[in-house]
């Protein structure tokens, strides 16, 4: 049983708490009316849990805290209050506490809450699904999948060539790392780089930036500048997002690469100078070609060698060695050496979610959820609502993609006709059909309509919780809302949905 220790002088506030908990045989309750018996009772019952009153007639709830801290650091804190005051509460959550509920008690919010730090409380006590230690690395790349061990072969082939670049991925797959690394394993390790992401600077300025500018050559030049590729001479450049560039740039950097040398902005003479470009776009630079909207001749320039870095989603057991990176990272800069790593439904929810926004985004997911974390795991609770909630993989064409020829992608759970399989479209039927019509695809096919009908059966037997189908089906709540949107399966509001 999960001890909860309620430290409170306000016999009312015990009252609610005793009935909002007490009903559950899964909790064990004690109550202290002042500070001195509080710590007595920490000591005796060594709570989980801890409902602590920021106003006690003989001290205040945060000297209180240190006191229960120094104790046992691992018992979760929650502080309850009528002052809410921004002050208060910012000091409250600066010192370490789990959360803060604010006075009268609303009594499904301290259930949630209660519930919530016992679950972390536990998962602080059960062997992690991932541990993370505190020495700090310095590799370039984390995995092992098949597609980035062919960047790495591509970045080994042309790091010490002078030839030009082009790095192809989305946006926050890491090609600014790609191109460090050409240069840190290259024959220009030691001379000069310099990074320019083409997207953040006006047009009006990205010229005077990488070639440089004279004195009066515009209006606020009042002396000379010299660019980038000046400043870089026997280094390297990188052009973030080139196809961001205006026409008038992409032409002077076409010469540079034909001729290695180019004028100043209001400048006549010729600077030469011996840099490596390396550029980068997540855009699909041969539709702009075919719009008008890049160089065509450009392309060809830059194209010299292409490393395309795949998606976060296409090397997914990388995942877990980058949530172990960047954790390690983020300890270390945080100051949180005490978090040994991550409880299975937080990795779970990690694994399942998408990641539009690529390695990028997940460093950011991870960095949040450890400044959401209080204990020592961090657990699906501490993940940002984006990641847990919303976000799989639910476009309408690839749920569409996924369904068997001839199903629609509109099924509701609450209809009884899904309980028993479709006489007019069984899955023996559905085998012969596409059979009959050359189907070079028919196992995926069975398995997915085999996959859609258990789910949509699962659902319906336990009136949509999805909890209750995660239980019975043995796979995670995030698997299970992936598959309801990849299927198109409606969740009736009629029915109780536990989402």
């Amino acid at each position: 049983m999960a001890r909860i220790l309620l430290i409170d002088d306000d016999r009312s506030v015990r009252a609610l708490v005793e009935n909002a908990l007490s009903r559950f045989d899964t909790y064990e309750i004690s109550f202290a009316d002042s500070g001195a018996r509080g710590i007595e009772l920490f000591n005796e019952v060594t709570p989980d849990v801890v409902l602590l009153d920021l106003h006690l007639p003989e001290s205040h709830g945060f000297e209180l805290y240190r006191k229960l801290q120094a104790l046992d650091s691992r018992a979760l804190v929650i502080f309850i209050t009528a002052d809410c005051a921004s002050e208060v509460v910012i000091q409250a959550m600066r010192l370490g506490a789990f959360d803060y509920l604010k006075k009268p008690l609303e009594v499904d919010r301290l259930r949630r809450m209660v519930a919530s730090a016992v679950a972390a409380r536990k998962a602080a006590d059960s062997p992690v699904a991932l541990s993370v230690g505190n020495a700090e690395t310095n590799e370039y790349f984390i995995g092992t999948s098949p597609p980035m061990v062919e960047v790495f072969k591509s970045i080994g082939r042309v790091a010490n060539h002078r030839l030009p670049v082009l790095i192809r991925g989305q946006s926050g797959s890491g090609k600014e790392l790609v191109a460090r690394a050409l240069v840190d394993n290259g024959n220009r390790a030691k001379k000069p780089f310099v990074s320019i992401n083409c997207a953040a600077i006006p047009d009006a300025l990205l010229e005077s930036e990488l070639f440089g500018h004279e004195k009066g050559a515009f209006t606020g030049a009042d002396r000379k500048r010299v660019g980038r590729f000046e400043q870089c001479d026997g280094g390297t450049i990188f052009l973030d997002e080139i196809g961001d560039m205006s026409g008038l740039v992409q032409g002077k950097v076409l010469r540079l690469l034909q001729d290695q040398a180019f004028e100043r902005v209001g400048g006549t003479d010729v600077i030469r100078t011996d840099v490596r470009i390396i550029a980068a776009s997540h855009q699909p630079l041969e539709d702009m070609v075919a719009k008008g909207t890049f160089r065509q001749d450009l392309l060809y320039r830059l194209n010299g060698f292409t490393i395309t870095l795949p998606p976060l989603v296409e090397r997914r057991d990388d995942i877990p060695h980058l949530i172990e990176y960047f954790l390690r990272r983020a300890k270390l800069e945080m100051g949180r050496s005490d978090l040994t790593g991550l409880a299975e439904d937080a990795l779970n929810a990690l694994l399942d979610y998408h990641w539009p926004g690529n390695v990028r985004e997940l460093q950011s997911t991870v960095r949040q959820a450890l400044l959401n974390c209080v204990g020592t795991v961090i657990t699906q609770d501490c993940l940002p609502e984006l990641v847990t909630q919303t976000g799989r993989l639910t476009a309408t064409n690839l749920a569409e993609a996924e369904l068997p020829v001839g199903q629609t992608s509109s099924t509701n759970v609450s209809d009884s006709n899904l309980a028993t399989i479709n006489d007019e479209y069984s899955l023996e039927s559905m085998i012969q059909e596409r059979f009959a019509s050359g189907s070079t695809n028919l196992y995926a096919e069975v398995i997915a309509e085999v996959e859609r009908i258990m789910l949509t059966r699962i659902l319906t037997l336990t009136d949509g919780n999805q909890s209750r189908a995660s239980e019975v089906l043995g796979i995670t709540r995030g698997k299970i809302r992936d598959r309801i949107a990849a299927f198109g399966i409606k969740l009736d509001t009629s029915v109780s949905i536990d989402s």
